[in-house]
């Protein structure tokens, strides 16, 4: 299913035969398109072989389903009982095969020569922006596809945003730069992400971004299969409280990857499954404070007796010298 611009797009990259141009796909600006033919979700099901109007139909990412797309269905099948269907293709995607697994350890690699070659140009009087420049050249030049996330480079006040953009603030002596780089490789994202010091870290500073990494650390060595999601995030918000960083706490410590960058499921104290070998997520720790914060972050495939790291092992505190 696709929008009216994009017929023959589906048919030359997609596996799929048939190609369905819904007005529901249309771009923002909603043109009219009056001189098209379009298909309708009737024709879509009839081609399935699905018939009748009295249908139960289930809607996989309903968070992200448009109203415009959700009338569509309605429209089409009046007496239809409409219900979520997340679940379905959550159990389907959050184990991932060999092929996949092997697609996001290829991003991770490009992903991680983007952020050494950041740390390689960064300096004093450069720009937020430039930086992500020189990360996107880096992955394109080694055959991701695209960014698996926009690019953060974030520095002081800046990283203390669990989501943010990046700007044309001017780095300075003694800064904290919060890098997460990202590839993708054939529909697959993976990220890297870790702070680095343009200079030496000191003081209250240092211990906040090494208690970052000692519950990245933590987090690591809980994953197995078989674990009870829940369990594992129960535990790393008690090891924030223990240690005195509970007004530090934004979320964590895990959460799925694959197609996109946050891919379901979570790992919070809400979650009710366990654990399963090949189950991909991103170990994802994030403290905040008032006027800084560090994410240590990479990609894991979980295994009967731990995980397998499937990143450049990260860990290492750079402190630059000017």
């Amino acid at each position: 299913m696709v929008g009216p611009e994009s017929r023959h797009f589906a048919a030359d990259r997609s596996k799929i035969d048939k190609i369905f141009v819904l007005k529901e796909y249309r771009e923002g600006a909603d043109p009219a398109y009056p001189e098209l033919q379009a298909d309708t979700y009737h024709d879509v099901f009839k081609a399935l072989g699905i018939t009748g109007q009295k249908l139960r139909i289930g809607v996989a990412s309903y968070l992200d389903t448009s109203v415009v797309i959700m009338e569509g269905i309605k429209a089409a099948f009046p007496e239809a009982e409409i219900v979520r269907a997340d679940h379905i293709m959550v159990e389907l995607r959050s184990i991932k095969t060999a092929n996949e697994i092997n697609c996001l350890r290829e991003g991770y690699r490009i992903a991680e020569l983007a952020s050494q070659q950041v740390i390689k140009e960064i300096k004093p009087g450069m720009t937020e922006l430039q930086m992500v420049g020189v990360a996107q050249r880096v992955v394109y030049e080694n055959g991701a596809e695209y960014e698996g996330l926009p690019m953060y480079v974030f520095s002081e006040a800046s990283t203390r945003h669990a989501i943010s953009r990046s700007s044309y603030r001017k780095f300075e002596k003694g800064d904290i730069v919060q890098l997460n780089l990202s590839a993708k490789i054939d529909g697959y994202s993976a990220a890297i992400g870790y702070p680095v010091i343009l200079g030496k870290l000191e003081g209250k500073r240092r211990d906040v971004v090494m208690f970052g990494l000692e519950a990245h650390n933590w987090s690591q060595k809980q994953v197995k299969a078989g674990v009870m999601a829940c369990d594992i995030a129960k535990n790393f918000y008690q090891y924030f409280v223990d240690n005195g960083y509970k007004d530090n706490f934004v979320y964590g410590p895990l959460h799925g990857t694959g197609m996109i960058e946050v891919e379901a499921p979570w790992v919070e104290t809400t979650s009710d499954y366990a654990l399963k070998p090949n189950m991909c997520y991103q170990i994802d720790t994030f403290i905040s404070t008032g006027t800084f914060g560090v994410r240590w972050e990479k990609g894991i495939a979980v295994t009967e007796s731990g995980c397998d790291v499937l990143s450049p092992e990260i860990g290492t505190l750079y402190e630059l010298d000017f």
